[in-house]
């Protein structure tokens, strides 16, 4: 036999070394699918309750009228987009009232952080939309596919008429609910039964159907697909809610102290003779896991992943039930009221605690200001834009004009005649392209719940006329009821 010698390189050959590296990992964890058991008891029915009275209110709250008067939209709630109006029951809000939008989004945020400091985070739970479709969907998941068993056993199962037939069925329910979702998203922003007549007769427009098919798809996706990926990976609310949270917060919470150390019940074996050999009350059934819509394990403390829906204690208290254990093992507490127990002192409830107190007042604030404005706000509004390209024109007759685009915001439903002055310029003359004659004053016009623009032109003598810059005031009174608008401006002479 031959052995064969490798013989070193000599410095003329070129010699390349290569390392072995470990073989690159994943950026993203394997998502293990969450197939989530259906559960009986007071925090499931409630979890029940909301999710009717929200879905209610979304699908019927488009086909509430409110009349308005004629010429005006009659639904209760409207965002025209064409009209560039919003309407809310009796509140109409223009564009330029944008900020009321923002008083809302204020309040929604400080409303969460005060719900998130009493009773953990009962919005991601029970009020959430991605929370209610995602339920809605998991439900409609279990009547077509079964129970939490027998939907692993069909994924994992070989396809076949019986899979492909439940598969298609599941996705097209979706689909449905999707669509119905989106249908109904958009007569927000359109006439109901106007909209619903043209989508009868075929003549929706392309950008509706274009936005329609838009929230079909992202219902679709986020409820039927994405579910507690949402929760745990896309919402910023959870680490929001998260930091809002204290010892006082109610939350969803294992008693490990009661519980551990868990470990499966034999039938053989009692209770009494459980606690003798060291063990919990936790059987380590790991329904509480089965149950949970985000597959979160609550045994293992407080998690980013745990949206507060209780269903857990449900599962958990039927558990003990059938065991004959004492019930709430897993609970809404406090920590604050755990430590007490655990130590065999009475447990107590701090509703009243700084955060709650501001939270509180900042909220009452806002709304005390929003309805202030909402009762004071005027039903007329000036807004004028001088020319800049000329600053001033110098006519034959020597006189000095400025010309402005002036705009009358008529807020009534009926017509309303206005005075146009202009104050700060003793003499000055005005004129409107749209009318004939010149005076001290104008008398203009605009039509209900519109805004009438005009170019009026403000002529002063050379030698009335100040060098410069003069600080003037534009001013419209409603000669019917006597409210004025004013906007300041400026006139501009050599």
């Amino acid at each position: 036999m031959s052995v064969i010698t490798p013989v070193p390189p000599s410095q003329d050959e070129h010699v390349s070394h290569v390392e072995e590296t470990p073989p690159l990992r994943s950026l993203f964890v394997h998502r293990p699918k969450v197939y989530c058991s259906d559960v009986a008891g007071p925090w499931r029915r409630i979890k029940w309750a909301a999710l009717a009275v929200l879905l209610a209110v979304y699908y019927v709250t488009p086909w509430l009228r409110w009349d308005r008067g004629p010429g005006i939209p009659d639904q209760a709630v409207l965002v025209d987009m064409v009209g560039r109006r919003a309407y809310f029951l009796w509140i109409e809000i223009w564009p330029q009232e944008v900020y009321y939008l923002t008083g809302l989004l204020i309040l929604g945020a400080l409303g969460i952080f005060f719900a998130s400091t009493l009773f953990g985070r009962v919005w991601c739970g029970y009020a959430c939309p991605q929370t209610v479709w995602t339920d809605l969907y998991m439900w409609v998941e279990r009547k077509i596919e079964g129970a939490r068993t027998e939907r692993i056993r069909l994924d994992k199962a070989p396809l076949s008429l019986r899979k492909l037939r439940l598969k298609l069925t599941k996705h097209a329910v979706w689909l449905l609910i999707a669509l119905l979702t989106g249908g109904a998203w958009i007569f927000y922003f359109n006439d109901a039964p106007t909209l619903l007549g043209q989508m009868l007769s075929g003549e929706v427009s392309s950008t509706v159907l274009a936005f329609i098919g838009l929230f079909t798809a992202s219902t679709y996706f986020l409820a039927g697909w994405a579910r507690e990926q949402v929760c745990i990976y896309l919402c910023p609310w959870r680490s929001y809610q998260s930091a809002m949270l204290d010892e006082d917060s109610f939350v969803v919470t294992y008693e490990a102290w009661r519980g551990e150390t868990r470990a499966p019940a034999r039938k053989s074996q009692s209770w009494a003779e459980r606690k003798a050999q060291g063990f919990g009350d936790c059987i380590d059934c790991k329904q509480c896991v089965y149950v949970c819509p985000t597959g979160t394990d609550i045994r293992k403390g407080q998690q980013i992943s745990c949206i507060g829906c209780g269903l857990c204690i449900d599962a958990c208290n039927e558990v003990m039930r059938q065991t004959g254990h004492p019930g709430d093992l897993i609970r809404f507490d406090t920590q604050s009221n755990q430590i007490a127990t655990q130590a065999g002192h009475s447990a107590r409830v701090r509703i009243l605690r700084p955060r709650t107190i501001i939270y509180s007042l900042i909220m009452l604030t806002v709304a005390c200001i929003m309805a202030g404005s909402l009762w004071l706000r005027p039903s007329l509004d000036v807004s004028v834009l001088r020319d800049r390209a000329p600053l001033y024109v110098t006519l034959a007759s020597g006189e000095v004009q400025n010309a402005y685009t002036v705009k009358i915001l008529n807020k009534t439903h009926q017509a309303a005649t206005y005075r146009l002055t202009i104050a700060g310029l003793p003499g000055a003359e005005l004129s409107t392209a749209q009318l004939d004659g010149r005076g001290p004053f104008l008398t203009l016009s605009a039509e209900p719940d519109s805004v009438a623009t005009y170019r009026v032109f403000a002529r002063l003598p050379a030698a009335a006329a100040k060098s410069g810059s003069t600080e003037v005031t534009v001013t419209a009174e409603n000669t019917a009821t006597g409210e004025i608008g004013r906007h300041p401006s400026v006139f501009m002479a050599p």
